[in-house]
């Protein structure tokens, strides 16, 4: 028997773009679908296949985040690996009130201005969450609590589209090519605020104050089998197989290529008490740093995910898929 679809298992919904991105309105709340098995699973193949979904004026509590988080892990298909939990950032604070599980994004500094120069272009903070983590995120879920009168909007990106829209020739050169992605410069940060870079992390293989990793620069994605870019400027120095001049020009090419194409892109402005649930293993995301100093803050709770890999014969492009299946 087919599984029932996902409109009648998790409300109504709609697409925001062709691409990536749809949205639930309040009556479908986290806190009803959490206590569903059938739901969640059908959330976690969702949010897989449309990089990010929107569920507006959610009631949902941190502790209620970081249990259905949890559940997206084990009940999505195939399961999170055995040893990958919750993500610990590593200048996250170990508050009794929050736990060092959970990042909170705010106005005021730490992660979310980590890295941010004022005057440099807005489109050089594209990037996949704690890609520098040799296990790093499957599914992020962000509640903004309090949000700007106007401002802060938050982009996301397809990186299945984004593989979709390169030549043949150029998805073939890609494929086998790895990079390596570096989160080092949160040392600054962390010297800054006066923090300890947090070990391990959510993975024991997520340990140290090493804050480095090598990914393939196209991932498979074990939910969907579908081909994506996974490669940004925020995280990624270099790409092995090429020389350093070479290196750069990619990495430079495929960043413009995510950030240039605006109809592969999802722009959300939040509403207070908004939730976002996304995968990093097939979106990239930015901020936007167009508030000034009014208040903007969130919690944010990062799923950790299996180690990426690409499987030349057992995956397929999303359009390829997509195709063959008449849609």
């Amino acid at each position: 028997m087919a599984p029932a679809p996902a409109s009648v298992i998790l409300g109504p919904s709609s697409d925001l773009t062709p691409a990536i991105g749809t949205v639930f309105g309040p009556n479908t709340q986290l806190t009803d679908l959490l206590v569903n098995d059938e739901a969640v699973a059908a959330l976690a193949k969702l949010v897989s296949e449309r990089g990010v979904l929107f569920f507006e004026r959610q009631g949902i509590t941190l502790a209620q985040q970081k249990e259905l988080m949890l559940r997206l892990g084990a009940l999505s298909s195939p399961p999170r690996p055995n040893g990958s939990g919750l993500h610990v950032h590593p200048i996250s604070e170990d508050s009794p009130e929050l736990g060092a599980d959970t990042s909170v994004i705010s106005s005021a500094g730490g992660i979310a201005r980590a890295g941010y120069v004022k005057n440099a272009r807005a489109s050089g903070g594209w990037h996949s969450d704690i890609s520098f983590e040799n296990y790093p995120s499957d599914y992020t879920m962000l509640k903004m609590h309090t949000i700007p009168t106007t401002g802060g909007d938050t982009l996301w990106a397809s990186g299945y589209e984004a593989y979709d829209r390169l030549s043949p020739a150029y998805q073939k050169f890609l494929e086998g090519l790895t990079a390596e992605h570096d989160g080092n410069f949160f040392h600054r940060t962390a010297k800054l605020e006066n923090k300890k870079i947090q070990s391990p992390r959510g993975h024991i293989e997520n340990s140290g104050e090493d804050l480095r990793s090598v990914h393939p620069v196209i991932r498979t994605h074990p939910v969907t089998g579908w081909k994506t870019v996974f490669l940004n400027k925020t995280f990624t120095t270099r790409i092995l197989e090429l020389a350093p001049s070479e290196s750069e020009s990619v990495i430079d090419y495929l960043t413009r290529h995510v950030s240039e194409n605006h109809d592969l892109q999802v722009r959300y402005r939040w509403q207070q008490n908004d939730v976002a649930l996304w995968d990093n293993r097939c979106t990239f995301h930015t901020a936007t740093n167009d508030y000034g100093s009014a208040p903007r803050e969130g919690f944010r709770v990062v799923g950790v995910g299996e180690k990426p890999y690409f499987d030349k014969e057992g995956s397929k492009s999303r359009a390829e898929s997509l195709n063959a299946a008449g849609l």
